[in-house]
């Protein structure tokens, strides 16, 4: 199986497209050694959402790194953030822009389509499939892309991001209300910084499911990886500092949900 799906009883599907981390043994080879190490994942971010069981969320997870294909590109390779550093479908460069492969062993257009159709097209038929069911039985869904990053990449970035970086693609892929929601959830807590659509509005995910006119509604929120683990190898989870931004990240989900049901309610 390369995800796991559990499936839950709210209107709420949490998709966590980047904390894989296995690369399949053939593969192992043409990476430098470095990636092995895929120090591009969104670490430990089940234990960041600790409360999405109590919330009754499904929750969707692979098992292949970023490195392998990245859910949250578009099967075309079409750019997410024209103009700026970006990483492609098959990811060819890390985060500080080094080649992650050794010279002549990245993906040739074959392999490229052999791991769309063997890893990305199986995580996105979940995906549909499970919001279609989560609309069928409540009327609606919405959909939290949950991710997280280092924060200060000077090749993806200029300075340090913001801790909470909420996007909806520029309002297109939820209403208004469910980001203005999130957005004061958030700000109850002084000591976080937060943005809406700034430098991340959405990957694919949040842009291509999101579709407010057909009653389901699409939320990323990228948050720094420094409110809750050390960002350098070998990026472990801090217990003290997760316990801090654990309320925050479950108030924001709590916002979005409501505020989704309010737009519903009879």
């Amino acid at each position: 199986m390369t995800f796991l799906l559990n499936a839950g009883t709210a209107p709420l599907l949490a998709s966590m497209p980047h904390t894989g981390t296995d690369i399949p043994a053939e593969l192992r080879e043409d990476f430098v050694p470095r990636a092995l190490s895929v120090e591009d994942t969104d670490w430990h971010l089940p234990g960041v959402y600790h409360c999405l069981p109590a919330l009754g969320a499904s929750v969707l997870r692979p098992r292949y790194s970023r490195y392998v294909i990245d859910l949250n590109r578009p099967p075309d390779d079409t750019p997410m953030y024209p103009g700026a550093s970006n990483t492609e479908l098959c990811p060819t460069r890390f985060f500080t822009g080094d080649p992650l492969y050794r010279e002549g062993c990245e993906p040739s257009p074959q392999e490229r389509q052999r791991r769309l159709d063997l890893y990305w097209r199986p995580y996105h038929d979940a995906l549909r499939s499970e919001l279609d069911r989560i609309q069928a039985e409540h009327g609606f869904a919405l959909l939290w892309d949950a991710h997280s990053i280092r924060s200060e990449i000077p090749w993806l970035f200029e300075g340090v991001l913001p801790d909470l970086n909420i996007g909806t693609a520029g309002g297109a892929s939820a209403h208004d209300s469910i980001a203005n929601a999130t957005s004061y959830a958030a700000a109850r807590y002084g000591d976080v910084s937060q943005v809406v659509n700034g430098r991340f509005k959405g990957g694919y995910i949040t842009r291509h499911y999101g579709d407010p006119a057909r009653r389901v509604h699409a939320v990323q929120l990228e948050m720094c990886q420094s409110l809750y683990m050390k960002e350098k190898a070998p990026y472990a989870y801090d217990e003290r500092l997760a316990r801090r931004v654990q309320p925050v990240v479950a108030d924001m989900v709590r916002a979005a949900l409501a505020a989704c049901k309010a737009l519903y309610a009879r």
